[in-house]
C-alpha cells in the first residue's frame, strides 16, 4: 500500500532535483525525506532516482511517476478540501503568487479585506518577477499580467491594465523631447525581458496604423514596479501602467509621450491549475478578486485611458 505522504515527498524531490532542497521546502529532516523515498521505492520495487555526489536525476520509472504524481496529489487535495469545506466557511492556507508590482500596489490593498472576511484563512503570498510553476511550487492561485501562455492553466479575467509611454522632465531636459516614435531608438529604453529572453518590442497603434519599435534597452529589468521608479528618477523612457503613472503625470513628476498613439492594454487574470472543483479557499479568493476588480477602482483607475 502506497503512503500518500511518501508520494508528496517524492514529488517535491523530483521537482526540485534535490533531497536537501526538498527537505527545506517540506521543513523536515533530510534523513526523513530519504527514508520516505526509500519506502516508496521498496513499495514499487523499482529505483526512482539516480543519485551521485553532484545531482539527483530521475530514472525512467521516476519520470513516469512524476508525470502522474502531481495530478494524483492535486485530485486528493481537492477532494479533501472540497469535502471538508462543504457547509463550512473557507479555512486553511491559501498560497498566492503574483508579480512584485501587483503585490505591492494591489494585493497589499485588497488582501486585508479578504482576511477580514475569511478569518480562518491564512495567506502565503509569494512575489517574483518570474512566472511561478503553480503545480511544482504548490501554488493555489496566481495573478498573471499579460498574454496567457498555452499552459493548460484555468483563468478568470479580472480586467485590463492600460499603459502609457513616459519619461521624467529631467530626462527630457537632458536629452530633448523625441520628435517621432521612430526617434525613440536613439533614446534610453527601460524595459522588461521578453518571455524567451530578448527585450520586448514596443507596438503603438493609431487608427489603422501600427508601428513597432525594436531597440535594445539601456536598462532591462524583470519588474514593472522597478521600471516605474527608474523612469521617475530619470533613467530613460519606459512604458508604465496607467494607475501608477497618472498621479505622477498630474504632479509633474512624469511626462506622457505621444498620447495620440495607443499601447495595447494587458489582461489581468487570476489563474489556477485545475479544471476540477475548486477548493472553498481558492473559490473564495477568485470570487473576491473578481468582485474587487471593478473598472475605475485601484489598478483599473486610469484617468488617462479615456
Amino acid at each position: 500500500m502506497l503512503d500518500l505522504n511518501d508520494l508528496r515527498v517524492f514529488e517535491k524531490v523530483a521537482s526540485l532535483r534535490s533531497f536537501a532542497a526538498a527537505s527545506r521546502a517540506l521543513e523536515m529532516p533530510k534523513s526523513t525525506v530519504s527514508r520516505s523515498v526509500g519506502r516508496l521505492e521498496s513499495a514499487l520495487a523499482t529505483r526512482l532516482f539516480q543519485r551521485n555526489t553532484r545531482e539527483v536525476g530521475l530514472t525512467e520509472a521516476g519520470l513516469l511517476l512524476q508525470e502522474r504524481c502531481a495530478d494524483i496529489l492535486s485530485r486528493v487535495n481537492e477532494t479533501v478540501d472540497h469535502i471538508s469545506g462543504l457547509g463550512a466557511a473557507p479555512r486553511g492556507t491559501l498560497r498566492i503568487s503574483a508579480g512584485i508590482g501587483f503585490g505591492v500596489n494591489v494585493l497589499s490593498e485588497q488582501l486585508p479585506e479578504f482576511v477580514r472576511l475569511f478569518p480562518d484563512v491564512n495567506i502565503k503570498l509569494e512575489l517574483s518577477g518570474q512566472s511561478a510553476d503553480l503545480i511544482g511550487d504548490g501554488i493555489d492561485a496566481a495573478i498573471h499580467v499579460g498574454p496567457m501562455p498555452d499552459s493548460g492553466l484555468i483563468a478568470f479575467k479580472l480586467g485590463s491594465l492600460s499603459r502609457h509611454l513616459c519619461a521624467s522632465p529631467a530626462y527630457l531636459e537632458r536629452r530633448g523631447v523625441p520628435a517621432t516614435l521612430k526617434s525613440l531608438t536613439s533614446y534610453d529604453r527601460v524595459e522588461t525581458p521578453g518571455r524567451k529572453g530578448p527585450p520586448r518590442p514596443w507596438t503603438f497603434r493609431r487608427g489603422g496604423e501600427t508601428l513597432t519599435i525594436n531597440a535594445h534597452p539601456r536598462i532591462c529589468v524583470n519588474d514593472a514596479l522597478t521600471i516605474h521608479r527608474l523612469v521617475v528618477n530619470g533613467a530613460g523612457i519606459g512604458i508604465i501602467s496607467g494607475y501608477l503613472c497618472a498621479p505622477d503625470i498630474a504632479a509633474g513628476r512624469l511626462v506622457r509621450l505621444f498620447p495620440e498613439w495607443r499601447l495595447d492594454a494587458l489582461e489581468v487574470n487570476v489563474v489556477f491549475p485545475s479544471r476540477r472543483e475548486l477548493s472553498p479557499v481558492v473559490r473564495a479568493f477568485v470570487d473576491f478578486m473578481r468582485d474587487a476588480s471593478k473598472p475605475g477602482a485601484l489598478w483599473q483607475d486610469d484617468p488617462l485611458s479615456g
